[in-house]
């Protein structure tokens, strides 16, 4: 024996509605997680940390778009940025694809600049953060 129970159409639409918003709610409400962050380097004089998340490495060619992160010690002005690079493994450069600053530590707290801007390309300075991040970035370490 089995039975059904039907419901008017306006009910079943918006029950999926809701359903749906709900879903996308949750997905766009989700913090970020920070497990993924990897130390590069830290240095005590600066007052900075950099982190690297190995699953954003995307590699086109001898082109590799990575995000950072630098948290500062302090959050005096700012707790950390947020940065999308573009880093051109031939010619030993990187440009900047995208910045987010936050109040917080680890990309925390409240949203205090969002750069969209894509970047010149510039020389990636020896013995530097930069310099650590293009050899993670092109495979070099």
């Amino acid at each position: 024996m089995s039975f059904s129970i039907r419901l008017p159409r306006c009910v079943s639409l918006a029950y999926l509605s809701g359903f749906w918003s709900l879903i996308l709610h949750m997905a766009l409400s989700s913090g970020p997680t920070y497990a993924e962050w990897v130390v590069v380097s830290g240095d005590d004089e600066a007052g900075m940390t950099v982190y690297v998340d190995p699953d954003t490495i995307r590699r086109q060619g001898h082109f590799v778009k990575m995000w950072h992160l630098s948290d500062r010690k302090t959050t005096e002005g700012y707790g950390s940025i947020k940065t999308q690079r573009e880093y051109d493994c031939a010619e030993g450069r990187h440009r900047l694809l995208a910045a987010s600053i936050f109040s917080g530590h680890m990309g925390q707290g409240e949203l205090l600049d969002n750069n969209l801007h894509e970047g010149q390309w510039i020389q990636v300075a020896p013995e530097s953060n930069g310099q650590a991040l293009w050899k993670i970035a092109c495979g070099k370490m």
